[in-house]
């Protein structure tokens, strides 16, 4: 699916996307010129213990995904690929609160990703659906992925 969007050569690191940040490209390598596919937020968040992880999310990744959103004027799409997502984004369905299921190695902690990064706006949270059937099941095989319009 991903190869529909970017071919596999054209994904950014994350260090890559950190570095794009000081002169945003006029054209993005992936879907026509308009998306940002980047990989490796696994790994950022695997590796910082969880306080660290969530400071690194409020203020260094929230920051880059404004400074995108804002070179782009949102006619642009940027995608954090996370390969194991399914298993390592959770939400609680009491409250709608999506969050990062650390490595069980670290304790399973649950990192607070839709506070830190969507700043409280996770009611915009969209779950990519992808399926042939009418009713596709919200947690099965059909979900790819979330879609959030614009943070701020």
């Amino acid at each position: 699916m991903l190869t529909q969007i970017v071919a596999p050569n054209a994904v950014y690191s994350m260090r890559e996307f950190f570095d794009a940040r000081k002169a945003w490209p006029d054209k993005l390598p992936g879907s026509a010129e308009d998306a940002l596919v980047v990989a490796g937020l696994d790994g950022c968040l695997d590796s910082l213990t969880e306080n660290d992880a969530i400071a690194w999310i409020e203020t260094d990744l929230k920051a880059a995904v404004l400074s995108f959103q804002e070179h782009y004027e949102g006619q642009a799409a940027l995608m954090l690929w996370i390969a194991s997502g399914r298993a390592r984004v959770g939400m609680d369905l009491a409250d709608e609160e999506y969050f990062w299921k650390t490595s069980p190695s670290r304790g399973a902690a649950r990192l607070p990703l839709g506070r830190c990064l969507w700043g409280g706006a996770e009611a915009d949270v969209e779950r990519i659906l992808i399926s042939d059937e009418k009713d596709p099941d919200f947690d099965g095989d059909a979900y790819v992925g979330l879609y959030h319009p614009r943070i701020s």
